[in-house]
Protein backbone atom coordinates (compact mmCIF):
# COMPACT_ATOMS: atom_id res chain seq x y z
CA UNK A 1 0.00 0.00 0.00
CA UNK A 2 1.02 3.60 -0.59
CA UNK A 3 -0.02 6.72 1.26
CA UNK A 4 -1.84 9.13 -1.13
CA UNK A 5 0.61 11.80 -2.24
CA UNK A 6 0.76 14.72 -2.87
CA UNK A 7 -1.93 16.01 -0.55
CA UNK A 8 -2.77 19.33 1.16
CA UNK A 9 -4.52 19.58 4.53
CA UNK A 10 -5.90 22.74 6.10
CA UNK A 11 -7.76 24.08 9.13
CA UNK A 12 -8.24 27.83 9.21
CA UNK A 13 -4.88 29.59 8.76
CA UNK A 14 -2.88 26.38 9.37
CA UNK A 15 -1.99 24.44 6.22
CA UNK A 16 0.08 21.32 5.60
CA UNK A 17 1.38 20.96 2.04
CA UNK A 18 4.25 19.11 0.33
CA UNK A 19 7.70 20.61 0.75
CA UNK A 20 9.02 22.17 -2.48
CA UNK A 21 12.40 23.10 -3.90
CA UNK A 22 11.22 26.70 -4.18
CA UNK A 23 10.67 26.83 -0.41
CA UNK A 24 14.43 26.94 0.07
CA UNK A 25 14.81 30.66 0.77
CA UNK A 26 11.97 30.84 3.31
CA UNK A 27 12.99 27.49 4.88
CA UNK A 28 16.59 28.65 5.36
CA UNK A 29 15.55 32.04 6.74
CA UNK A 30 13.32 30.43 9.38
CA UNK A 31 15.97 27.88 10.34
CA UNK A 32 18.70 30.50 10.67
CA UNK A 33 16.51 32.88 12.66
CA UNK A 34 15.46 30.06 15.00
CA UNK A 35 18.88 28.41 15.23
CA UNK A 36 19.32 28.74 19.01
CA UNK A 37 15.70 27.77 19.68
CA UNK A 38 15.76 24.64 17.50
CA UNK A 39 19.30 23.35 18.11
CA UNK A 40 18.58 21.42 21.37
CA UNK A 41 15.90 19.36 19.59
CA UNK A 42 17.44 18.99 16.14
CA UNK A 43 18.52 15.62 14.75
CA UNK A 44 22.25 15.31 14.09
CA UNK A 45 24.41 12.74 12.33
CA UNK A 46 26.52 10.54 14.62
CA UNK A 47 30.28 10.28 13.98
CA UNK A 48 31.41 7.74 11.39
CA UNK A 49 33.04 4.48 12.56
CA UNK A 50 36.87 4.37 12.40
CA UNK A 51 38.11 4.16 8.82
CA UNK A 52 34.92 5.55 7.30
CA UNK A 53 34.32 8.92 5.64
CA UNK A 54 32.74 11.46 8.01
CA UNK A 55 29.05 11.89 7.14
CA UNK A 56 27.91 15.07 5.42
CA UNK A 57 24.67 16.84 6.08
CA UNK A 58 22.59 16.88 2.87
CA UNK A 59 21.91 20.13 1.06
CA UNK A 60 18.37 21.49 0.99
CA UNK A 61 17.88 20.20 -2.57
CA UNK A 62 19.16 16.75 -1.62
CA UNK A 63 16.86 16.70 1.40
CA UNK A 64 13.78 17.61 -0.67
CA UNK A 65 14.59 15.03 -3.35
CA UNK A 66 15.03 12.34 -0.70
CA UNK A 67 11.75 13.28 0.98
CA UNK A 68 9.94 13.22 -2.36
CA UNK A 69 11.31 9.78 -3.18
CA UNK A 70 10.25 8.46 0.22
CA UNK A 71 6.78 9.95 -0.26
CA UNK A 72 6.39 8.35 -3.68
CA UNK A 73 7.45 5.02 -2.15
CA UNK A 74 4.72 5.35 0.50
CA UNK A 75 7.11 5.50 3.45
CA UNK A 76 6.77 9.17 4.36
CA UNK A 77 4.55 12.26 4.19
CA UNK A 78 6.87 15.31 4.12
CA UNK A 79 4.92 18.51 4.76
CA UNK A 80 5.79 22.09 5.42
CA UNK A 81 3.55 24.01 7.80
CA UNK A 82 2.08 27.29 6.62
CA UNK A 83 0.35 29.77 8.89
CA UNK A 84 -1.51 32.71 7.46
CA UNK A 85 -0.07 31.99 4.00
CA UNK A 86 3.58 31.96 5.12
CA UNK A 87 5.93 29.07 5.70
CA UNK A 88 6.13 28.50 9.46
CA UNK A 89 7.72 25.09 9.99
CA UNK A 90 7.88 21.47 8.97
CA UNK A 91 5.99 18.28 9.86
CA UNK A 92 6.94 14.83 8.61
CA UNK A 93 5.11 11.56 9.00
CA UNK A 94 7.88 8.98 8.68
CA UNK A 95 8.48 5.31 9.29
CA UNK A 96 5.17 4.35 7.67
CA UNK A 97 4.82 0.60 8.10
CA UNK A 98 2.07 -1.67 6.77
CA UNK A 99 1.28 -5.32 7.41
CA UNK A 100 0.40 -6.25 10.96
CA UNK A 101 1.63 -2.91 12.35
CA UNK A 102 0.10 -0.14 10.19
CA UNK A 103 1.86 2.68 12.01
CA UNK A 104 3.91 5.82 11.54
CA UNK A 105 5.59 8.50 13.62
CA UNK A 106 5.43 12.28 13.50
CA UNK A 107 8.24 14.81 13.85
CA UNK A 108 7.77 18.57 13.70
CA UNK A 109 9.20 22.02 14.35
CA UNK A 110 7.74 25.52 14.00
CA UNK A 111 8.96 29.09 13.88
CA UNK A 112 9.20 30.55 17.37
CA UNK A 113 7.33 33.60 16.04
CA UNK A 114 4.10 31.55 15.79
CA UNK A 115 4.53 29.47 18.94
CA UNK A 116 1.57 29.62 21.31
CA UNK A 117 -1.03 30.14 18.58
CA UNK A 118 -2.13 26.51 18.31
CA UNK A 119 -0.27 25.96 15.04
CA UNK A 120 1.62 22.82 16.05
CA UNK A 121 -1.26 20.91 17.71
CA UNK A 122 -3.48 21.79 14.75
CA UNK A 123 -0.83 20.50 12.33
CA UNK A 124 -0.35 17.28 14.32
CA UNK A 125 -4.13 16.76 14.47
CA UNK A 126 -4.49 17.31 10.71
CA UNK A 127 -1.71 14.83 9.93
CA UNK A 128 -2.99 12.22 12.39
CA UNK A 129 -6.56 12.37 11.09
CA UNK A 130 -5.28 12.04 7.53
CA UNK A 131 -3.18 9.01 8.48
CA UNK A 132 -6.05 7.32 10.30
CA UNK A 133 -8.92 8.16 7.96
CA UNK A 134 -7.34 8.32 4.50
CA UNK A 135 -4.00 6.51 4.63
CA UNK A 136 -5.37 3.68 6.79
CA UNK A 137 -2.83 3.60 9.59
CA UNK A 138 -3.78 2.25 13.01
CA UNK A 139 -1.21 3.83 15.34
CA UNK A 140 0.74 7.10 15.45
CA UNK A 141 3.79 7.82 17.60
CA UNK A 142 5.59 10.98 18.62
CA UNK A 143 8.98 10.62 20.35
CA UNK A 144 10.14 13.65 22.37
CA UNK A 145 13.12 14.46 24.57
CA UNK A 146 11.98 14.63 28.23
CA UNK A 147 13.45 18.14 28.48
CA UNK A 148 11.32 19.46 25.62
CA UNK A 149 8.37 20.67 27.68
CA UNK A 150 6.68 22.72 24.89
CA UNK A 151 6.63 19.74 22.52
CA UNK A 152 5.35 17.44 25.25
CA UNK A 153 2.51 19.88 25.92
CA UNK A 154 1.50 19.67 22.25
CA UNK A 155 0.83 15.93 22.33
CA UNK A 156 -0.58 15.97 25.86
CA UNK A 157 -3.15 18.59 24.80
CA UNK A 158 -4.18 16.26 21.98
CA UNK A 159 -4.54 13.24 24.25
CA UNK A 160 -1.57 11.13 23.14
CA UNK A 161 -0.66 8.53 25.78
CA UNK A 162 2.81 8.54 27.33
CA UNK A 163 4.08 4.96 26.95
CA UNK A 164 7.57 5.11 28.42
CA UNK A 165 11.21 5.95 27.82
CA UNK A 166 13.48 4.86 24.97
CA UNK A 167 17.04 5.30 26.28
CA UNK A 168 19.55 6.90 23.89
CA UNK A 169 16.98 6.61 21.11
CA UNK A 170 18.03 9.33 18.64
CA UNK A 171 21.15 11.37 17.91
CA UNK A 172 20.06 14.90 18.81
CA UNK A 173 22.18 18.03 19.28
CA UNK A 174 25.42 16.03 19.04
CA UNK A 175 24.69 13.07 21.33
CA UNK A 176 22.44 10.03 21.77
CA UNK A 177 19.42 11.25 23.72
CA UNK A 178 16.63 9.58 25.67
CA UNK A 179 13.12 10.05 24.30
CA UNK A 180 9.65 9.67 25.75
CA UNK A 181 7.20 7.78 23.54
CA UNK A 182 3.69 9.15 23.06
CA UNK A 183 1.17 7.16 21.03
CA UNK A 184 -2.42 7.14 19.83
CA UNK A 185 -4.47 4.49 18.04
CA UNK A 186 -7.45 5.07 15.80
CA UNK A 187 -9.84 3.49 18.35
CA UNK A 188 -8.89 6.13 20.92
CA UNK A 189 -10.07 9.05 18.84
CA UNK A 190 -13.32 8.04 17.07
CA UNK A 191 -14.42 11.66 16.80
CA UNK A 192 -11.22 12.65 14.98
CA UNK A 193 -8.23 14.35 16.55
CA UNK A 194 -8.95 17.76 15.02
CA UNK A 195 -12.48 17.69 16.46
CA UNK A 196 -11.03 16.74 19.86
CA UNK A 197 -8.50 19.58 19.64
CA UNK A 198 -11.16 22.14 18.75
CA UNK A 199 -13.21 20.97 21.72
CA UNK A 200 -10.31 21.40 24.13
CA UNK A 201 -8.66 24.45 22.67
CA UNK A 202 -8.43 27.72 24.55
CA UNK A 203 -8.47 30.61 22.03
CA UNK A 204 -5.01 32.19 21.72
CA UNK A 205 -4.32 35.64 23.10
CA UNK A 206 -4.37 38.18 20.24
CA UNK A 207 -0.93 39.46 19.26
CA UNK A 208 -0.67 43.19 18.82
Amino acid sequence: MNAPWPVELADGPTVLRPIRLRDQRAWREINQRNRDWLRPWEATIPPAPPGHEPPRRPSYRQMVRHLRAEAQAGRMLPFVVEYGGRLAGQLTVAGITWGSMCSGHIGYWVDKAVAGRGVTPTAVALATDHCFRTVGLHRMEVCIRPENAPSRRVVEKLGFREEGMRPRYLHIDGAWRDHLVYALTVEEVPEGLLTRWHGRRVPPTPHK
